[in-house]
């Protein structure tokens, strides 16, 4: 964290970058926002407090974030969302980059880099609108559908639990057994 390593039990919080190595990952909790992190994934976080961004600078990220606005920057995209669990693979930058969106549940408002025009809003209970995101010019749409890749309800049923809440695609009471 901040190139130097990380320990069990650090504090994390505005202005810190989380860097994970080949064949690492990191869970975390920030408030309300919990993150599983990926290998080889560079994320940081805004040092101003009220402005709740987070850029993926470059990897994968499954993350749950409590109620209120959050800001996430990506390669090709400006990702505004409300009370939401997403998952996010950013390959990088250039002209073909191309970030995987998945918004797992909550409200988004998803504008391209490459093409703001194309902005859009809309709200998901359970993977129900994955999207690649590209910035390459030569694409007719700079948002396409995709599949559900590389995350699962699992995952975000132990992030949701490390901050007191249950996925919303249980309901209120949690899972039924």
């Amino acid at each position: 964290m901040n190139s130097k390593p990380a320990r069990e039990g650090q504090l994390i919080g505005p202005g810190d970058t989380i860097v994970t190595g080949p064949g690492s990952e990191a869970i975390y909790v920030i408030g309300q926002d919990a993150f599983l992190q990926r290998e080889s994934s560079t994320i940081s976080f805004g040092a101003d407090a009220a402005q709740n961004l987070m850029r993926v600078v470059t990897g994968k990220i499954l993350s749950v974030f409590g109620k209120g606005p959050r800001a996430i920057q990506v390669a090709t995209a400006t990702i505004g969302i409300r009370g939401t669990g997403c998952y996010i693979e950013d390959e990088g930058t250039g002209a073909k980059a191309r970030t995987y969106f998945c918004l797992c549940y909550g409200s988004v408002e998803l504008t391209p880099s490459a093409a703001p025009q194309e902005r859009e809003s809309y709200s998901t209970t359970h993977h129900d609108k994955p999207m690649y995101i590209h910035n390459d010019m030569k694409m007719p749409k700079m948002m396409v559908p995709a599949g559900i890749i590389n995350h699962s309800d699992d995952e975000l049923k132990l992030l949701e639990s490390l901050v007191g809440r249950w996925p919303p695609f249980y309901g209120q009471g949690g899972p039924r057994y």
